[in-house]
Formats: structure tokens, sequence, C-alpha cells
């Protein structure tokens, strides 16, 4: 009787799911694993680190739904190029399925388990699961990948079709699922080394059920998410991020979803998944992002060191008050609205002039969605260093993106209550705020709330110094 083993990653579900489906397909009987890999876990920096609480409900969920379904979760913590091989070679499988990582670490750590599965004589399968397209599936019509988005999209649009939107039918193998051996639990969030933290409190789904519901709510609200999605203090956007860096919910069901609901709202979502494949090309041809600009002439920018400035930013206390309020959302919730993404890495790099890279280690430490290459691209963007980027002599104003997002300051004042008594005139830049009418609206600057840590307009001319190793002919600056 043949027998598989079905290794979960980034894919905490049992439906539209490509390596479980192939595997039920293809075997008998298919055992479940999931791998909690030191790794990954030892370095993180936080002992209570939501992403783990969120993977550790999830898959509690998952558990129970493999099990309602006739199966069940083995659950290892340790090293997956040990572990799994193991495992498989104690349940007597023919072969491993996953589904396929992007990732330079992960694809190392996928060649040697394959390398040691092979020396066993067990096959490994990987398959495409969480993305649309992949590798060289969107080319240029040279044969080459593309660097820009806008031309990347409209080919990828153009290859769209029934099949690559096409749902994965796991229920309809079901049956083939195997229980976990008898003894079998998940261990305790406490016994991989970690604590509980505030998702709870913070009433962020978890699990197949909570990717569900905002699924369903964001449903209702699509129509509107153009005219929405940039306005902080609104409720425009998916909420899906989490759900769909570890696979909750499926990208086909969300593409599904956008093509199917067509319009602007729909259509204009449906681009935030396409710019989301083609950071993760970039990453594939690319690896070098990781660690350098992706355009190599920009190693040449020197970044500041400014530990104090780097510290201001990071704690939500530089004086520049859409700044503040959204690093300090970052900070209490593992979350970011994407226009205040950009913001804040605009003006770390370019009104700091800090190095990209620490903005993108801090990101990496705190983000609940933190997916390896849409940060890199979100923050090489932002520092204009990558593919089709912001370009370097554009430089976003912090009072005016203020101004122009969160015009009423509703945002600012959810996470700055020390704002809360300040006019709506000064807002966002409450240093104009005459001294008597600080101490009136009980926020005086320097005392109750920091004063700006730089002068905008002086290191925007710092900004544009520090590129001219780079400026082309016919490059002005502009201000956003």
């Amino acid at each position: 009787m043949s027998k598989a083993l079905v290794w979960f990653r980034r894919d905490l579900r049992d439906f539209d799911h490509a390596a479980l489906f192939h595997a039920l397909k293809s075997h008998a009987q298919v055992y479940c694993v999931f791998v909690f890999d030191i790794g990954i876990l030892d370095a993180l920096q936080l002992r209570a680190d939501r992403r783990v609480e969120f993977i550790h409900r999830s898959l509690q969920a998952l558990d129970g739904a493999l099990r309602a379904r006739g199966g069940g979760l083995i659950v290892r913590h340790g090293d997956p190029v040990s572990l799994i091989p193991a495992l498989a070679s104690r349940l007597e499988v023919a072969a491993v399925y996953a589904n396929r990582d992007y990732e330079p670490a992960a694809l190392r750590r996928d060649a040697d388990v394959a390398d040691a599965l092979r020396t066993l004589g067990i096959g490994f399968q990987d398959f495409k699961d969480q993305v649309i397209f992949e590798k060289d599936e969107v080319l240029t019509q040279a044969g080459r990948p593309f660097s820009v988005f806008t031309p990347y999209k409209k080919t990828w649009l153009k290859q769209l079709d029934d099949f690559q939107l096409k749902a994965y039918p796991v229920e309809k193998y079901a049956a083939h699922l195997a229980p976990p051996p008898e003894g079998e639990s998940l261990p305790s969030l406490e016994s991989l080394g970690f604590e509980p933290t505030n998702l709870t409190e913070l009433s962020i789904p978890v699990g197949m059920e909570g990717g569900r519901q905002l699924l369903e709510d964001f449903r209702r609200r699509i129509s509107r998410y153009k005219a929405r999605r940039d306005f902080p203090a609104a409720k425009g956007v998916s909420y899906l991020s989490v759900h769909l860096r570890f696979g909750t919910v499926s990208i086909r069901e969300l593409a599904r979803l956008a093509h199917a609901v067509g319009g602007e709202g729909a259509e204009t979502w449906l681009s935030e998944l396409v710019w989301r494949d083609f950071y993760f090309q970039i990453l594939w041809h690319h690896p070098h992002v990781v660690s350098h600009s992706f355009r190599s002439e920009f190693d040449r920018v020197a970044w500041d060191s400014a530990p104090a400035l780097l510290e201001a930013w990071q704690q939500g206390r530089t004086g520049y008050p859409i700044v503040d309020a959204a690093m300090r959302q970052l900070l209490h919730s593992g979350y970011m609205h994407n226009r205040l993404r950009m913001i804040v890495a605009s003006f770390l790099t370019k009104d700091l002039g800090i190095d990209w890279r620490e903005g993108e280690r801090f990101f990496a430490l705190h983000l609940n969605d933190f997916d390896l290459a849409a940060n890199n691209g979100g923050w090489q963007w932002a520092a204009s260093t990558g593919c089709d980027a912001q370009p370097w002599f554009r430089i976003f104003n912090p009072v005016t993106q203020s101004e122009k997002f969160d015009p009423e300051g509703a945002f600012i004042r959810r996470y700055l209550p020390e704002l809360a008594r300040v006019p709506d005139k000064y807002i966002h830049a409450p240093w104009t705020l005459p001294p008597i009418d600080q101490k009136l609206a009980s926020c005086v600057i320097g005392e109750d709330y920091p004063a700006p840590v730089v002068d905008h307009a002086r290191a925007r001319e710092r900004t544009l110094a520090r590129f001219e190793v780079v400026k082309g002919p016919g490059e002005t600056a502009t201000e956003g």
C-alpha cells in the first residue's frame, strides 16, 4: 500500500492545497507533518512573538480539520533536515510532498532534505501553491525576467486563465488521509520556548476560520477598496496579509474573488496580488537583493550611522505624528497599513538618511505578515534602490502625506493620545502650535511630545546630495 508524507510549511489549511491534493490523489495513505524549525525560531529575538502564536493556534485548527477528515497532524520541533527524513523512514512512505518556497534559505533547506531522502530511497516532490505565477512563468518577449512592474502586470493578466485559478479539490481524496501514530500531540507554546502575546486582545482572527471571516467581510467591501485603501483611519483594506503569509487562505481563492467581482476596487486589489508575485520572482531571479541593492550602482550610496535617530524611529518618537503613530501601531499590534509603510520607510531613508536594511530588519522582527520577498521589495522601493522603485529624487514630505491621508488626524490620535487635544489645524505638525496653545492642549513640545528630530527641508537637501553618486541626466527633485 503506497504511503506519502505531506510537509506543511506556510500553507496551514486543508483545502485548495496543491501538495496535499497531489499526495492524496497518488497514494492510499497520506500522513501530515509540520516542523517548528529551530533554524527560524532560534533566530527570533522576541520570546513573545505574535507570528509563532498565530502559527501555533492555526495548527490547532488545522489538526482539528484533518482529524475530522480521518487524518491529523504530526508536529515536530527541531531541524527539518534531519526530522523529515527520519519521520518519512519511520512511516515507510514512498515520497514527501511539499509546496514550494522561494527564499534562499528555504531553497537550501529543501535541497538538503531532498538529498537526505534520496539516500533513503524516498522521493521529494514540491508544487507551486503560494503564488499564481512563479519563476519563469511570466517573462518578457525576449525571454528575460521583468524588472518593471507595469509590463509584468500586463503580461501576468494576459496569461491569467481558469487553469491558474482552479482550486485543488482535496476533499475528493480525503479518505486517503492517515491518522497520526499513537501518542502524537501538539506541543505547547511554552515548550517551544515562547510566551503568549496580545493576539487575543487584538482580536486578530487565526486559522482557516479566521481567514474565512476576514475574506467574507472584505467581499462586502471590495468595491470600495480603491477609494479607501490609502486612509489608515478607514476600514479600507482586506486585513488578510497575515493569512496569506501563512497560507490559511488560498491565493487562488483571493484572485478568483477579484477576477469574478471586477470593477475598480477589485482590479486595484488584484494589482496588489500581482505585486506580491512580482516580488517573489524578483527574489527568485535576483537573490542578491537579500543583502544588496537590486541595482548595484545604488550600493555606492553612503548611509548615515545614527543610532539615536534610528531608536527614535523605532520607538515612535521622531516628532512627526504620522510616522510615530504608524510605528506605535506596529509595536502594539504587529500590523502597519501599507500607505504608512511607505511613509515610515521614506522617512527613515530620506529624512534620517539611514540604510534601508535597518528598517527592513526592524519590520522583519515585528510584522505579523513579514514575508522576505515583499518586505525587501517594499523597502528597496521606498529607498529607491530596487527594481521599478520610487525615483530617488521623489521624496515624501511626512507632513503633507499626513494631511492627505489622515486629514482629521483620526489615526494619529488613536496611537498618540498625547496629541488628543491638539487642534486639527496643527495635528500634522504640532510644533507649529503656539506655546500658549500647547499648554492649553496639554501637549508641550519637547515635554509631552518630542520636537522633530530632523528638519524635513534640510534632510531633503542632504538626500539629494547623498544620491548624487547615481544621478543620471535630466533627473530633478520632486516632493511627495
